[in-house]
């Protein structure tokens, strides 16, 4: 008799069923977050490698209203590096027109553009706990339709009366199953937080230079006093 994965679907009791299908589903939402993040990082990629010349442009001419009104433009809405100079000029501004004194100004547009960077990190961050939470539950889940296979091979050996491989290997084949499955997708959801993450250590490490660079200016061309 074969005994492929087909079998062993049709031998796996309603309750191994359930478990193998809300596994499936974790692992197709891992998925999803995986591409949607992905694109989510690409289009902050791409619109921040658009806005960044203009960007500096303006600010090397001191046109800082026309920087502020570029870096808030709808279109650059998703970029990390239009984010975090619209919210230092603004900052800047505010405390310009506050009559705060220079150190005080600088100050406030290094606050600003650290809240900021914090809100826009949280937006890259965006779904990594699910990620998390999957990777972390996904064995125990499998483990626990890994119990009841067990539990199963020893009912076909109480009905049978034998402790043939016949008798078992239904509900062994659900424990197995079902930890594989667990397993493989606790790897991938593991694989995805990781991969996800690494690339917002980088965008952070981005925003942070950029948060510099724009104070820098600042002060070097005096524009704050």
């Amino acid at each position: 008799m074969q005994f492929g994965l087909l079998e062993m679907w049709q031998q796996m009791g309603a309750l191994a069923k359930a478990v193998s299908i809300m596994l499936i589903g974790m692992s197709i939402i891992s998925i999803y977050m995986l591409i949607e993040r992905q694109l989510v990082f690409a289009r902050a990629r791409k619109k921040s490698r658009e806005v960044a010349p203009k960007l500096a442009e303006l600010l090397k001419s001191g046109n800082l209203k026309d920087a502020l009104a570029l870096a808030n433009k709808k279109d650059y809405k998703g970029s990390h590096l239009a984010r975090i100079t619209s919210a230092s000029i603004q900052a800047l501004i505010e405390g310009k027109e506050a009559k705060l004194s220079f150190d005080q100004q600088i100050e406030t547009a290094l606050r600003g553009s650290e809240r900021a960077q914090n809100l826009f990190n949280q937006e890259l961050r965006r779904g990594l706990p699910v990620l998390a939470t999957i990777a972390t539950s996904a064995p125990f889940i499998g483990l626990f339709g890994t119990i009841f296979g067990i539990i199963n091979a020893f009912k076909g050996m109480q009905l049978t009366g034998s402790g043939g491989i016949g008798a078992v290997a239904g509900g062994i084949s659900e424990a197995l199953v079902t930890t594989a499955i667990g397993i493989g997708v606790a790897v991938l959801a593991l694989w995805c937080y990781s991969m996800l993450n690494s690339k917002i250590e980088i965008y952070d490490a981005e925003m942070s230079n950029t948060s510099s660079q724009v104070i820098d200016f600042f002060i070097k061309s005096g524009e704050a006093r």
